[in-house]
């Protein structure tokens, strides 16, 4: 491609793959262009077609792959190559570490943060594959055709997740080796069911049909198995056959849920909820303490790891049994809970009123006592709350903490402050806003909790100056 000229569309380039973004794109250079790529990965060699060009950045696909990665290694999906869902699962896992440490390194520097603030290295998942609790399948009537299908191939029927990009169609999965192994078996017998009995699939497009969503969760701990079936009305003739019939087939399933979603957009929450069969919950068990998951529950997808990054949150909070502590953002309250037996009190904020319900639950489920959760807007709650924390836990959506609330905490002045980050750009834009207000970062611990993908969980503390 010759530098004399602005790139276009269409343009050839050759270059070498050097690491991956927070998309899980591989990412290059051309000159003086960075070049971002799907499904290539750091350390091959790689001719490209340009897409598109903006200011500094190009976006090109993988024409010829010239030279292998050493670090390379087998996708264990066999729907790799069509689904977006486990970017990475072609890089091996070290490789992949080193490129999270890289995405939470440059969060931090392109905020001020300096050498002298430690980042340690990506604390890696034990368990690469089955490890997520929960999947969300789509029930489609226009199935993706994949590279390799034969001509003719039906299309449909179709029961999986949507191709990158494409919200119209769905992939079929018939296996996804990042759930369990019995989650696998149930989803093929509510694809096979479905289709022996004609239950017809939801149509994007005109918003008709009956099956919209199959979601699955199971417990590490119990063994426990939950099936929501989400359809776009009750129609209890259909749906009762099927899901009896699913349960003959699987035992295994210790409650299942219907949830009724009538409106147009494709979500798998729906306005009402009926149980069909078991209590509808499953149990799930971390650092020694119980939780109560129902369909609509909000819990970490990865038991395991979720269970390090509590015991961390338990560790960098330091309490020692006589401070008031307010988690906000507390969801279910799951950090609430692990932190009460080491705080005098703890006050859990959350806008959510579902989620409160989950979290009183899980505190009365385990007989802990210095725990109340507040419901509402999280400013307006702590405008009401007269006391003054000595410890904050911040556990926010990825867009970070809202903007109002920055100089709230900075005037409510915890020694300590807790941030749990699912993105590191936001987490560190958050952690410099906070510096206005005399708190200073300490180490910063990223975890893994979604092995082959470019996203990673970050721990911090702030501590306050004196």
């Amino acid at each position: 491609m010759s530098q004399e000229r602005k790139p276009r569309r269409g343009d050839v380039c050759e270059l070498e793959i050097e690491s991956f973004d927070e998309r899980g794109e591989g990412v290059g250079r051309s000159g003086e262009y960075a070049v971002e790529l799907r499904r290539a990965i750091p350390g091959e060699r790689v001719r490209a077609g340009v897409n598109w060009r903006r200011r500094n950045l190009l976006g090109a696909r993988v024409l010829e792959r010239l030279a292998p990665s050493p670090h390379a290694a087998v996708p264990r999906c066999a729907h790799f190559g069509s689904c977006g869902g486990c970017s990475l699962q072609s890089l091996d896992y070290e490789t992949q570490l080193a490129g999270l440490h890289a995405l939470v390194e440059r969060a931090f520097r392109a905020q001020g943060f300096g050498a002298e603030l430690e980042i340690a290295p990506v604390e890696g998942a034990g368990e690469l594959y089955g490890y997520r609790n929960k999947m969300e399948f789509t029930f489609s009537n226009r199935r993706w055709i994949e590279d390799g299908e034969p001509p003719g191939a039906a299309t449909g029927f179709a029961l999986g997740l949507h191709a990158p990009g494409v919200h119209s169609k769905v992939i079929d999965v018939g296996s996804c080796p990042i759930q369990p192994a019995a989650a696998d078996r149930i989803l093929a017998s509510m694809r096979a069911e479905a289709q022996l009995r004609g239950l017809e699939p939801w149509d994007q497009r005109t918003h008709t049909g009956l099956l919209r969503h199959a979601v699955l969760r199971s417990s590490r701990a119990t063994g426990e198995i939950l099936v929501d079936l989400v359809t776009s009305r009750d129609a209890f003739e259909l749906v009762d056959p099927y899901a009896h019939a699913l349960l003959a087939r699987h035992p295994e399933i210790t409650t299942f849920v219907q949830n009724v979603n009538t409106r147009p957009a494709q979500t798998a929450q729906g306005e009402r909820e009926r149980v069909i069969h078991g209590p509808g919950f499953i149990v799930e068990r971390l650092l020694d303490l119980s939780f109560a998951i129902s369909a609509n529950s909000f819990f970490q997808t990865n038991s395991a790891q979720a269970e390090r990054l509590f015991g961390l949150v338990r560790e960098l909070a330091g309490a020692r049994g006589d401070e008031l502590v307010f988690d906000l953002y507390c969801g279910t309250g799951t950090i609430a809970i692990v932190l009460a037996g080491a705080a005098r009190e703890v006050v859990g904020f959350e806008v959510a009123p579902s989620s409160v319900a989950d979290a009183c639950a899980n505190a009365a489920r385990n007989g802990i006592e210095n725990v109340r959760f507040v419901e509402g807007d999280v400013l307006a709650s702590l405008a009401r709350e007269s006391g003054r924390p000595d410890i904050c836990v911040v556990d926010p959506p990825r867009a970070g903490l809202h903007p109002k609330l920055v100089p709230v905490l900075g005037a409510l002045g915890p020694r300590r402050i807790v941030y749990v980050s699912c993105n590191p750009v936001s987490g560190a834009r958050d952690a410099r806003a906070l510096a206005d207000f005399r708190y200073r970062v300490r180490a910063v611990r990223p975890i893994d909790l979604f092995p082959h993908t470019p996203h990673v969980e970050c721990l911090f503390t702030l501590e306050r100056e004196s």
